[in-house]
Parts: structure tokens; C-alpha cells; sequence
């Protein structure tokens, strides 16, 4: 019996108003704006700046842009899975404070932890509650508060991260040929001393003597970081091409994770795939990781078409990498 695929159907984005530039991270680090844009193809990051809001409100306010795309009342809403490792605090998770906010009153919901490919791991668990023919609406959502955890007296970090949410919505394909056709989703501890944040979990509680040595901030090596990037992306897009018989011709769009435009390029160049196939947004955003891919999609939602082939694909923290197949529903 050929299973339900479950198909994305709706999209939505947001990122914050306050916008921190190149410019800005001059006063604020031993760097430039010409330094930036060569080493990571980033111009400006949205930072979220109002006192009290945290993940939850980007993701919320993500969420609604969503419902309106759709139409669709919060309270149709069965489950909410939210990808971020900058949750609003330990417990309750991120995810059932987005369905307090949001009045998904008949939902629950739960957190992802897989860092910048947090939304990929999401994406295919919900696809899962779809197929199993569990639920039938399920909103996927990719958000972080990355100023929350970046250490802005360190350049190799603060020029590269910002803050956003984007959000999708799964429900059962109504084309048995279109939906999440796909995935293989990797991961390792391999990466732990080289991209990771130090306290703050069981292994190194909180005490003032973390806080001092600034070890609940985000640390990256870029250069190992770097070359397990490209490896990783291009394996796990070019397994998920061999499985499914698909060519570069065949490919509408590469999604990959936004994290360094060095990164994005490698990617591009190692798999013979022209740029103008591959989503950016880096230069406005910065890496917002659980959020850059659904961001992605929000940015370039008017140039999508209904039966194109998108490939998501990501690198993160730890480590955890891999990719999609997507035939584009709508």
C-alpha cells in the first residue's frame, strides 16, 4: 500500500525590525565591513532587541503569517515541533509556549534539538505523523534568538549569527506525486569541541564561574567546521540524488543552510550546480540556524512553482547534517 506523502502547503517568515550592520560590528570588535563581506557574504543580521521577547514570539509571529497564507484557524492546528537551541528557558519546551501564544488550544507541541539542522530533523518527524496518518495538520517551525547565546567581544562569531523564525505547515499531499519525496538525516559527536556552547546543561551546570569565563556563549573552530560543512552537505544531496534518480538538470532549488557564503559556494561548485539554483539570503540575515531554511523558502516563496525539485540541506552543531527531497506542493 503506497503511502501518504505529506506535502508543505503554507509558508511564513519573520525577522526582526532592528537591523545590526557591518558598520555597527566596527564599534563593537576589531573588524570591517570589507573583512565581513569577504569571509562570510554577510552584510547586516536582524537582531530581536525588545525587552521581554524571546524565540517563542518570532516563531509565534511566524506562525500567524502562515495561518493568514492559509486561511486556516489556530485551533485546526494538531501538532507544533519547533527546531532551536535557543529555547525560551529549560522546560516547559519552546514549542508548547508557541501553542499557549499562538491558541493552538487542540495542539501539543515539543522541541528539536539538531542546531542548524534542527528544521530538517523537524520536517521529517512531522512528515512521519502525516504518513502514519496520525495527525493532519502539522506546523514545522525553525526559529532562534542567536544574540542570546553569541558573545559580541568575539569577532569570529558575532559577525555571523542573527535572530528570525520561519515556519511551514504539513498536511497529507492531495498529489500522491508531490510532497517530502525523501531524507537522510546524519549526526555524530565527532564535532563537540569544535561547535558547541560549554555550560549550561548537566555536564557543566550554571555557576558564577561559567558565567565569567563566558562559557554559556556559542564556540565554533571555523576551519574544521568548514570542511565538514561541504563534505557533509554535498554527500548527504548527492546520496538523496542517487536514490532518486535525479540529475542537476532535474533540480529547480538547492536550500542549504545559510552559514558562511564560502560554505555556500564550495557546496555549489563541488556538486557543478549554477548559483542561480541555489537560495541566499545570508547577506541579510546572517546564520540564523534552525530558522535559515524556512526563511529561505519564505524569501523565495514567489518564485516557487508547483512541481519543482528543491533540495533542503544542512551542516550543524555537534555534529548533525542532511538533506531533503521536496516536489514543491503548491
Amino acid at each position: 500500500m503506497k503511502k501518504t506523502l505529506a506535502a508543505i502547503t503554507g509558508i511564513g517568515g519573520y525577522v526582526p525590525d532592528y537591523v545590526l550592520t557591518n558598520k555597527e560590528l566596527e564599534t563593537m570588535v576589531d573588524t570591517n565591513d570589507e573583512w565581513i563581506r569577504s569571509r562570510t557574504g554577510i552584510s547586516e543580521r536582524r537582531i530581536l532587541k525588545t525587552p521581554g521577547k524571546a524565540t517563542s514570539d518570532m516563531a509565534v509571529e511566524a506562525a500567524k503569517r502562515l495561518l493568514d497564507q492559509l486561511k486556516m484557524d489556530p485551533l485546526e492546528i494538531d501538532l507544533i515541533i519547533c527546531a532551536t537551541v535557543t529555547e525560551d528557558m529549560s522546560f516547559p519546551d519552546t514549542g508548547t509556549l508557541i501553542c499557549y501564544k499562538l491558541g493552538a488550544k487542540n495542539a501539543f507541541g515539543f522541541d528539536m534539538h539538531a542546531a542548524c539542522s534542527g528544521f530538517l530533523y523537524a520536517l521529517t518527524t512531522g512528515a512521519q505523523f502525516i504518513q502514519a496518518g496520525t495527525y493532519k495538520k502539522v506546523m514545522i517551525i525553525g526559529a532562534d534568538k542567536m544574540s542570546s547565546i553569541t558573545d559580541y567581544t568575539d569577532r569570529a562569531t558575532c559577525i555571523l549569527f542573527g535572530d528570525g523564525a520561519g515556519a511551514v505547515m504539513l498536511e497529507p499531499a492531495q498529489d500522491d506525486d508531490l510532497g517530502i519525496i525523501d531524507s537522510v538525516l546524519y549526526g555524530d559527536g565527532e564535532g563537540k569541541d569544535v561547535l558547541y556552547m560549554k555550560a549550561g546543561g548537566s555536564l557543566n551546570p550554571t555557576t558564577h564561574e561559567t558565567v565569567d569565563r563566558k562559557e554559556h556563549f556559542l564556540y565554533q573552530d571555523g576551519r574544521p567546521v568548514f570542511k565538514k560543512a561541504v563534505a557533509g552537505m554535498v554527500s548527504s544531496i548527492e546520496e538523496i540524488m542517487t536514490r532518486n534518480h535525479l540529475t542537476n538538470e532535474d533540480i529547480d532549488w538547492i536550500v542549504p543552510h545559510q552559514a558562511n557564503m564560502r560554505i555556500l559556494t564550495s557546496v555549489a561548485g563541488m556538486l557543478d550546480m549554477p548559483m542561480d539554483k541555489v537560495m541566499v539570503n545570508i547577506d541579510r540575515y546572517g546564520n540564523t540556524t534552525a530558522a535559515t531554511i524556512p526563511l529561505c523558502l519564505w524569501d523565495y516563496r514567489d518564485k516557487l512553482k508547483k512541481g519543482d525539485n528543491l533540495i533542503l540541506t544542512a551542516f550543524g552543531g555537534g555534529y548533525t547534517w542532511g538533506a531533503t527531497y521536496v516536489k514543491w506542493a503548491f
